[in-house]
């Protein structure tokens, strides 16, 4: 796949901080003040581009798609064929909802900065693989767009504080796709923990799969339509195996995930997931432990300390979930799964007068109302920042495989300067942002 031309590209590289400047945030008026009951009035529409349309983009179009203050404008992928397919998909499903035979809203661009050029786009889906996150999330609070991306939220700790301050530099809305935050299971599980039910919690367990290891993928022909070195991306140069960008008719998740250089192995991948909420139940959501341990003679598992003493365990069992264990009782939660002891806890109604934390009974929804509102969304970017500096801290214990100190405030570990040095990466020249 050709990037469109040349000429643009550079046109777009030397311009695009110059034209993102003078973006500003839009305003939306109500529709009732320009029409009547079901009305959509064009300034009341959101408009999204999507940047990324593999597997995890095609489920999130879905999921927006069908949301009628939603309008998806713009697609952008590296992988031409993923990329028409999505844009033909969503074409033909405004068409079907307009009652008409064809529909060509959405443009599609092999560069996502053209994306971000566009001042018509409000909002932007990012669905890559983790170690474009940063960058992408970067530009486009640059651009001035609000922000929904992918968890893992950065592949390292310090792209993660950096997409932090320059959402909060640029005043956007910036949700991170840790959609269990709006599953009830979960928020009941939390609010459990949090008003005591269960007594003084003492551990916490976390059921997730293994650290990643280093990419050792054969090499193979690369696809006609996909630009591989610009898949790379940020990354130092790797040979290409259909593992890591899947095609039209691989029907399996892309495995990029499993390899230090792309992703945080199952640590990360459901890790950032289930980590989330134990960080939530444990209120823990702008700090996180002190300590990490890799498995040794005393610790069967990886273990995390925090300054109140509870400790927290890796334990990758093949069941995605995580239990908390108090002094009275226990609370074990999973996708579709609420676990008490005792039992009776499972169906408790938390009262108005006791603790609750953040309700969001859709994800999609709840990130577009913090758009209107200009607000916080229920997993804000510092929440995602967190939760994937925990799953971080851990991967790094395994591979450095020694205790780690890590001071939550400063964001840095006390007296081994090669665990800071791994805090970050080295990124190529052109994506160091």
């Amino acid at each position: 796949m050709n990037i469109e031309s040349s000429k643009s590209n550079a046109m777009n590289r030397r311009k695009f901080i110059g034209k993102a400047s003078v973006m500003s945030a839009f305003i939306i008026v109500p529709r009732f003040v320009l029409g009547g009951k079901g009305y959509i009035a064009p300034s009341d529409q959101i408009n999204l581009g999507f940047i990324g349309t593999g597997k995890q983009g095609s489920g999130l179009k879905g999921s927006f798609q069908a949301i009628k203050e939603v309008k998806i404008v713009a697609a952008a992928d590296v992988y031409g064929a993923k990329l028409q397919r999505f844009a033909g998909e969503l074409n033909q499903y405004y068409a079907g909802q307009a009652g008409q035979s064809q529909y060509a809203g959405c443009t599609t661009y092999a560069d996502f900065r053209d994306l971000l050029a566009r001042k018509d786009v409000d909002a932007v889906v990012i669905a890559v693989p983790d170690h474009w996150h940063s960058v992408i999330s970067i530009l486009a609070a640059r651009a001035g767009k609000d922000i929904y991306c992918e968890k893992p939220l950065s592949l390292t700790i310090k792209e993660g504080r950096a997409m932090v301050a320059e959402s909060r530099k640029h005043k956007r809305v910036f949700q991170t796709g840790s959609m269990q935050r709006s599953w009830t299971e979960f928020r009941q599980a939390v609010e459990l923990v949090r008003n005591g039910y269960i007594g003084d919690i003492q551990t916490v367990k976390v059921n997730v799969g293994p650290p990643p290891v280093p990419y050792n993928l054969a090499a193979e022909t690369v696809p006609d339509t996909l630009n591989w070195d610009f898949w790379l991306g940020p990354n130092t140069p790797q040979n290409y195996h259909h593992f890591l960008a899947p095609g039209l008719a691989d029907d399996f998740w892309a495995k990029w995930r499993d390899y230090r250089e792309f992703g945080g192995g199952g640590m990360t991948d459901w890790g950032a997931h289930m980590f989330d909420i134990a960080q939530w139940g444990l209120e823990m959501d702008a700090s996180g432990p002190i300590m990490v341990t890799p498995p040794d003679k005393d610790h069967q598992f990886l273990t995390y300390q925090y300054a109140s003493g509870i400790t927290m365990t890796h334990e990758p069992n093949g069941n995605q979930g995580v239990t908390f264990v108090g002094s009275t009782g226990t609370v074990h939660v999973m996708r579709g799964t609420l676990e008490t002891t005792p039992v009776s806890l499972k169906d408790k109604v938390i009262g108005p007068n006791e603790k609750h934390v953040y309700q969001s009974l859709d994800h999609y929804q709840d990130f577009l109302q913090a758009i209107r509102n200009r607000t916080k969304p229920v997993a804000d970017v510092e929440i995602g920042h967190r939760t994937a500096t925990v799953c971080n801290i851990g991967n790094l214990a395994y591979e450095l495989n020694r205790p780690l100190h890590w001071n939550p405030v400063k964001e840095e570990f006390a007296n081994d300067d090669e665990a800071n040095k791994r805090r970050g990466r080295e990124m190529r020249k052109e994506w160091a942002v």
